[in-house]
């Protein structure tokens, strides 16, 4: 099939996305000169249509089309929201074994989303008509075969770092002013999150770097508009006409926020400008050590210490033993609703049996599903009374990538029940998981 080809059939179509989803998918690989997944892969092990439906759960699978080490691919109707088929790919990206690539698509256009880990995400987008374009092609080829091509150079922890060091040069203006370290350190953690909440519109419409721009021209009046933002969110309120939801913890515990000149605010602009949704959390473990006063770090015991350090005693000493455990938790429940699927199956040999047979199979049917969802459960309840210390947790970065790993795990154990037919349950670990102590409070 020829570029024109496909955007002359596939411009034309009107089919809904289940009528067309695999037809669409088909033609593109015969467009591209690519393998079909039946044409490769009948059994779908490693490249499949409708990856994570079963007898068991029925319905959709967890991605339209998936290829190991590849991509999860998900489509929409025609002008439909893509942004909630790239969500749906995010949630069930564990279960889908992490593929590099995050693909959707509504037959018009195409958004090719990287998901390598620790690697800054790239969107790549375009239209049926972009597809007559060698380049274009070119990505979609290697999406099949080769991803690597597509993987971004900057990773997340070079952006995290980058953004720490702006915030760096803030935290020593502010001390050579004379300001306390530890007020310097939990200001500039303060200006972080408020970065952070407002990517994910927890502060809306963009009102912190919106503060920012106009503090930039005036700069005396940065601190007043800071703490009237600070006061907000320690009990929520409004700032001028945008409502403002309540934060709790520490961190805003007063409306306490130190002046900055032009060129303070500048380099904040600086970093409020960058990507915080690439940016890992661990940089407010960061700049809390390189906000305190080099000379009281050691007897403060504030030292960073980074992810890929950190994980080699969160991976074994948490993440290895659970995954074992809910492996074993899993076969017994996969044994469990295979006893479920085969009491459904039962037939009475004879007309006059069929009250009694049917009864059994309820009764044994209802017992396997008790044991399945009870296994389930009783695993979640255990997970969600693990706790983890740190007994001197300075930034607190070895508890925060732990509870993460929880929170993984938990995440994990909910979609291969649900793969199994069992219900998902909410998700319930928090941070009452994680613990610290530490000889400044």
């Amino acid at each position: 099939m020829t570029p024109d080809q496909f955007i002359r059939k596939w411009k034309n179509a009107e089919l809904n996305e289940r009528a067309a989803a695999q037809s669409h998918f088909i033609d593109l690989c015969r467009m591209l000169d690519e393998p079909a997944p039946t044409d490769v892969d009948p059994k779908g092990e490693w490249y499949a249509f409708e990856r994570g439906a079963t007898k068991t759960t029925g319905g959709e699978g967890w991605a339209d089309v998936w290829k190991r080490n590849h991509f999860g691919w998900e489509y929409k109707g025609k002008r439909k929201d893509l942004k909630a088929a790239f969500a749906q790919l995010q949630q069930y990206a564990l279960a889908l074994e992490n593929p590099p690539l995050l693909v959707v698509c509504d037959m018009d256009r195409f958004e090719i989303h990287t998901n390598w880990t620790n690697s800054v995400s790239a969107v790549h987008e375009f239209g049926l008509d972009d597809l007559r374009e060698p380049n274009v092609r070119q990505k979609l080829k290697w999406v099949f075969s080769d991803p690597e091509h597509l993987k971004p150079g900057k990773t997340r922890q070079t952006l995290t770092e980058e953004a720490a060091a702006e915030f760096a040069k803030l935290a020593q203006r502010l001390r050579d002013r004379g300001h306390a370290a530890e007020t310097v350190a939990h200001f500039i953690n303060r200006l972080v999150f408020c970065m952070f909440a407002e990517d994910v519109d927890l502060l809306p419409n963009k009102m912190f770097k919106r503060m920012l721009e106009h503090a930039s021209s005036r700069p005396a009046e940065f601190q007043s508009l800071a703490s009237d933002l600070f006061r907000a969110m320690q009990s929520g309120g409004r700032v001028g006409f945008e409502h403002v939801a309540w934060f709790n913890g520490g961190l805003f515990n007063d409306d306490t926020a130190l002046p900055l000149d032009r060129d303070d605010i500048g380099i904040t602009l600086v970093a409020a400008n960058m990507d915080w949704a690439e940016i890992d959390p661990s940089i407010l473990g960061t700049l809390f050590e390189r906000g305190l006063d080099p000379d009281k770090r050691s007897q403060l015991g504030a030292h960073y210490t980074d992810r890929e350090k950190i994980m080699m005693i969160v991976n074994p000493v948490i993440v290895r033993p659970w995954l074992a455990e809910w492996e074993e938790t899993r076969s017994q429940i996969a044994k469990a609703m295979s006893d479920v699927a085969e009491a459904q199956q039962r037939t009475p040999g004879k007309q006059s049996e069929a009250r009694k047979v049917f009864a059994a199979a309820r009764r044994a049917e209802e017992t396997s599903r008790r044991l399945a969802s009870s296994l389930f459960i009783g695993f979640l309840d255990r997970l969600r009374s693990f706790r983890v210390l740190d007994p001197a947790c300075g930034s607190g970065n070895f508890l925060y990538l732990a509870l993460l790993a929880l929170k993984d795990i938990e995440h994990r154990a909910n979609i291969e029940a649900e793969l199994l037919g069992l219900t998902r349950q909410a998700p319930a670990v928090g941070p009452e998981a994680v613990l610290g102590i530490e000889i400044n409070s």
